[in-house]
C-alpha cells in the first residue's frame, strides 16, 4: 500500500533586537557566559518584565509578510515548566492571543508547480538559557546570556508532503526574515531552529497517523534529511507491521538517522494563564498600517520586478533574489547602468566567482556598483572586450581602488581601436599568413572566419573590436 507522508514545521526564529523580550539586558548573540543578565534575566523575587515594543513590531512585520491576520487584543501567557535553563519555571509566551493567525508560504514542488503551506499562527515568546553538557566532567554548566532573548515561533498547517518541501518552506522563510531585516537566519547560531511533525498515512487516507517529533535540526539540508530518514523509518515499520509511538526524536547528522529522546505518552500540561505582571496591549490598524508603510520590498515582489521590468531570465531573477544582500548589490549597480543584462552576468559571474576563490560575502566586496557600471559602459562602448575587462582590468581594480576602470584599461593598454587602417593591416596580414585557408573559405569553408577573426585578435593584442573585426575580414575574404 504506498503511503505518503503528513509533515509540519514549528519555526522559532530568533529577532534581531538590542534587548531582550522583557527586559533591557542585552540580546546580542555571543559574549561570555552569563555576561548579557540581571536581576531580571535570573528571575529574582520582585524583578518585573516589561513590554519590548520592537519584538512586537517585528513580529507583526512578519505576519503582514505572510499575509497573515493580525491579532487585536493581544495578552502574553506563562508556560509553566520547570528546566535548569529556564530561571523562572515558567516561559512568557501567547497562548489564546497568537499576535498572527492565517496566511500562508509559497513554495514551488519538485515539479515545477507553486504551492501554498498555509500558517496556523504565530507567536510571541522568551528563548532559554543554553545548557552545556561538555564543560565540565561533573556537572553541567547552564549559560543564560540565551534565556529571554524574543523569539516568534512559526506554526504551518500538517501540509508539507515530503523532505524537500520542507526544505524549500524553511528556505523561504530564511530568506524572507533576512529581507524583512528581522533575524540572521543562521541555524548553525540557533536564531533559526526547526522542529517538524511527521506521520505517515495511506494514500488517499483523511485520518491522520501516528505523530513523531524530530527536535535540534541545525541546517536546512539537515531538515530535509531528517524527514526523509524518519518517513522511511515509519514506512518499513508499518509495512512490517509494527507499532511505534508518539515520541520526540534527534537527528544524527553523521549516520543520517533519527534517534529516541523521550515519549509522548502523556500529554504535557502547562498551566497556561495569562501573565499577571504584563498588561494586555491592542493592535490598532493605525498601527499595522505604519509597519506596513515602513517594511521593504519582498522577495517575490523583487523577483517579478527584475524578471518582468528588467527583462532576466527566471534563473537569474531567481538566483540574485535568493540573497538579500547580492540582491541589493545588483538594485545599486543597476541605479549606475540600464544595461540589467550585463549587471546581473557581472553580478552572478565575475563578482561571484570572485567571492567564491576568495571565501567572502557579497556585503564585504570592496568595489562600489558605481566603478562596475563604469566598467559595464566601457564594454557597452566598445573600448574594452568582455575578456579584457574581466580577466585583466577587474583584477586591476581590486588592487587599486583610487583608479577608474578607464584609467586602469588604459594603464593595461587595452583599450579597443576602431581605427580602420590599423585593422585592416592586420587582416591583410594575418591572410596573407594563411593562403591555403582563405582558399579553402572560398570554396565554402565558412567556419574558418573564426580562425582568422582569433589570429586578428590576437596580433591586436585584444585593442581590436571584435565585432569591427568580424565584419572587415569577412569583406576582405569576400572582394
Amino acid at each position: 500500500m504506498p503511503y505518503e507522508a503528513v509533515i509540519g514545521l514549528e519555526i522559532h526564529i530568533q529577532l534581531l533586537t538590542n534587548s531582550k523580550a522583557y527586559s533591557s539586558d542585552s540580546a546580542e548573540y555571543g559574549g561570555a557566559p552569563n555576561s548579557h543578565i540581571s536581576v531580571i534575566t535570573l528571575a529574582h523575587p520582585g524583578t518585573l518584565p516589561k513590554h519590548n515594543t520592537s519584538v512586537i513590531d517585528k513580529a507583526i512585520t512578519l505576519g503582514l509578510a505572510l499575509n497573515c491576520n493580525i491579532t487585536e487584543f493581544n495578552q502574553f501567557d506563562r508556560k509553566n515548566y520547570f528546566y535548569a535553563d529556564l530561571p523562572k519555571g515558567y516561559q512568557i509566551t501567547q497562548d489564546k492571543t497568537p499576535i498572527c493567525r492565517g496566511g500562508f508560504v509559497k513554495i514551488k514542488t519538485a515539479d515545477g508547480i507553486e504551492k501554498k503551506i498555509n500558517i496556523t499562527r504565530i507567536h510571541m515568546e522568551e528563548d532559554s538559557g543554553k545548557s552545556m553538557h561538555d564543560q565540565d566532567l561533573v556537572d553541567t554548566l547552564v549559560d543564560y546570556n540565551r534565556a529571554g532573548v524574543p523569539l516568534v515561533e512559526l506554526v504551518s498547517e500538517p501540509e508539507l508532503r515530503s523532505g524537500e518541501e520542507a526544505f524549500q518552506y524553511v528556505s523561504e522563510i530564511r530568506k524572507l526574515v533576512r529581507y524583512l531585516g528581522i533575524c540572521d537566519g543562521n541555524m548553525e547560531e540557533g536564531s533559526l531552529r526547526c522542529d517538524a511533525n511527521i506521520s505517515i498515512r495511506p494514500v488517499g487516507s483523511t485520518e491522520f497517523g501516528t505523530k513523531v517529533e524530530i527536535k535540534n535540526m541545525n541546517s536546512i539540508s539537515n531538515v530535509k534529511r531528517a524527514i526523509e530518514s524518519e518517513v522511511i523509518r515509519q514506512t518499513e515499520m508499518v509495512e512490517k507491521g509494527e507499532e511505534f509511538f508518539s515520541e520526540t526524536r534527534g537527528f544524527n547528522a553523521l549516520k543520517g538517522t533519527t534517534f529516541s529522546l523521550r515519549s509522548k505518552e502523556a500529554a504535557n500540561d502547562y498551566r497556561y494563564f495569562p501573565e499577571p505582571d504584563l498588561p494586555p496591549f491592542i493592535v490598532t490598524n493605525a498601527y499595522i498600517h505604519s509597519i506596513r508603510e515602513a517594511m521593504p520590498a519582498l522577495p517575490e515582489e523583487l523577483y517579478l520586478k527584475l524578471k518582468n521590468e528588467f527583462g532576466l531570465s527566471d534563473y537569474d531573477a531567481l538566483t540574485i533574489t535568493d540573497d538579500k544582500y547580492l540582491a541589493e548589490f545588483y538594485i545599486s549597480l543597476t541605479n549606475h547602468t540600464n544595461n540589467y543584462k550585463a549587471a546581473a552576468n557581472w553580478t552572478l559571474g565575475t563578482i561571484k566567482s570572485h567571492l567564491n576563490e576568495t571565501a567572502t560575502d557579497i556585503i564585504d566586496f570592496k568595489l562600489k556598483p558605481s566603478a562596475i557600471a563604469a566598467l559595464i559602459q566601457l564594454i557597452d562602448n566598445g573600448q574594452l572586450s568582455n575578456t579584457s575587462a574581466s580577466q585583466l582590468v577587474f583584477p586591476a581594480m581590486l588592487k587599486n581602488m583610487e583608479k577608474s576602470a578607464l584609467q586602469l584599461a588604459e594603464e593595461l593598454n587595452v583599450i579597443q581601436t576602431n581605427d580602420s587602417d590599423f585593422i585592416g593591416d592586420l587582416i591583410k596580414a594575418v591572410l596573407a599568413k594563411y593562403p591555403e585557408k582563405v582558399e579553402e573559405y572560398k570554396t565554402g569553408k565558412k567556419g574558418l572566419l573564426g580562425l582568422f577573426v582569433g589570429e586578428v585578435m590576437k596580433a591586436s593584442k585584444g585593442k581590436a573590436d571584435p565585432k569591427v573585426v568580424n565584419t572587415e575580414t569577412i569583406k576582405a575574404l569576400e572582394a
